[in-house]
């Protein structure tokens, strides 16, 4: 059995290459469609082919986590049409590298993509359990409770 990872021993980054996206795909499928049971094809859609994904890996190369922004016209459908407002989602961290920041850390690459394209918040679709972890970056709710893939869910945003 491998180590677990220490809190300095990954970085995230934008994926960059195709290896990158499917390590991105591999880790949103252990933890959506294995632990959390959400069907394959709700998990993926056409929003993946134009997202900046992002990756969190160990020294390694082991991926721990990921995440995707939605920008443009993706973003605003998610988003309720506002302009300027990107969409953080299928931020998901391996079992074994929870509680080590690797989480947060994505947010942050995230919004610093969005902030590289211009963007002047995000919004996300926060499973209910995880409200305050978004809320302790600074995201708040709004709106009424939804499910997505069975799955209780609120709306939430951070401006910058």
């Amino acid at each position: 059995m491998s180590p677990s990872p220490s809190p300095s021993s990954y970085t995230v980054r934008v994926a960059g290459d195709l290896g990158d996206r499917e390590a991105c795909f591999a880790v949103r499928k252990e933890v959506f469609v294995v632990e959390q049971r959400v069907p394959e094809d709700l998990e993926y859609d056409a929003c993946d082919a134009d997202a900046v994904h992002v990756l969190a890996v160990r020294e390694d190369g082991r991926p721990l986590g990921a995440g995707r922004l939605l920008h443009g016209e993706a973003a605003a459908a998610k988003n309720g049409g506002e302009a300027g407002v990107g969409s953080l989602g299928r931020l998901a961290v391996v079992r074994a590298a929870r509680g080590l920041g690797v989480g947060a850390a994505l947010v942050r690459g995230i919004e610093d993509a969005a902030r590289a394209r211009g963007l002047t918040g995000v919004d996300l679709h926060a499973q209910t359990h995880a409200l305050g972890f978004y809320e302790r970056l600074g995201y708040v709710a709004y709106g009424e409770e939804f499910p997505d893939a069975g799955i209780p869910h609120r709306a939430m945003r951070r401006s910058f």
